[in-house]
């Protein structure tokens, strides 16, 4: 269990999350299906916004100005001004909890998660990517460096459900090739994207490289891309409908 992770400052790099970071509609019905008949939901590092149910009350967890901004832009609710490790709200306050691809930002995780078991009376949802699987596609050849990043701050899918307690479940995710929620994975297939900086942007690992290795990979890549020597090795992920990679749901009952 990774109790701490390097801190990433969404207030300097996540201007413009909320154009690359949507909700993709068939990953939210996996995400709606295990919150199952909740009424009242907390969403702990919330972002801004996505994932979250439109027929509930949500109340959404954000410690991030900029974040909570872009709530406000694109119609989510308003977020509370708060940490994961530290819930202002009472035990069991919520039907159920949920956080979309945030553990890994949460300053000690083991933490958090008590926290967010804490103030939910049944299921906890929690999507997040499986370390072990990171480098399921070509990645791995092309940013090895950036996935080493990656393995450092994901903690392993059991050990969360372990320490969210209760019974529960893991259950792969499958990407689809126009997935609009844009994290790595999503642009299996459209390899071209990871050129343009405000997709890397959206992704919070690139920034954890050292310094000058970001431009060395999109270099590599792009060089690969120009010769074709990706489309020779990798072209039939252009036209692969799903891709079962690293992302995970972890649906924990008390």
């Amino acid at each position: 269990m990774k109790i701490g992770n390097p801190f990433y400052d969404f207030d300097k790099h996540g201007m413009n999350y909320a154009g690359y970071r949507r909700t993709d509609p068939r990953i939210e019905r996996q995400v709606l299906e295990a919150l199952g008949q909740a009424k009242t939901i907390i969403n702990v590092g919330s972002g801004t916004g996505s994932y979250e149910p439109k027929d509930r009350y949500v109340v959404a967890v954000e410690p991030s100005a900029v974040m909570r901004g872009q709530r406000l832009v694109r119609g989510a609710v308003p977020a509370v001004n708060a940490r994961a490790e530290a819930l202002p709200f009472d035990d069991g306050a919520f039907d159920a909890g949920m956080a979309m691809v945030t553990v890994h930002h949460w300053s000690d995780l083991r933490k958090g998660l008590q926290e967010l078991r804490r103030v939910t009376r049944d299921n906890v949802v929690v999507m997040t990517f499986d370390p072990d699987a990171l480098g399921s596609f070509w990645n791995a050849e092309y940013f090895p460096e950036l996935l080493e990043a990656e393995y450092r701050r994901y903690p392993k899918p059991a050990e969360v459900l372990e320490v969210l307690g209760g019974s529960g479940h893991i259950v792969p995710v499958r990407v689809p090739l126009d997935c609009i929620d844009g994290f790595q994975e999503a642009f299996y297939g459209r390899p071209e994207a990871f050129l343009v900086p405000e997709v890397r942007q959206a992704q919070s690992a690139w920034q954890f490289l050292a310094e000058g290795a970001e431009e060395s990979l999109v270099i590599r890549l792009a060089e690969a891309l120009k010769s074709g020597e990706w489309d020779r090795k990798y072209g039939h992920y252009r036209t692969l409908p799903m891709l079962t990679g690293a992302l995970r749901l972890i649906v924990s009952r008390r």
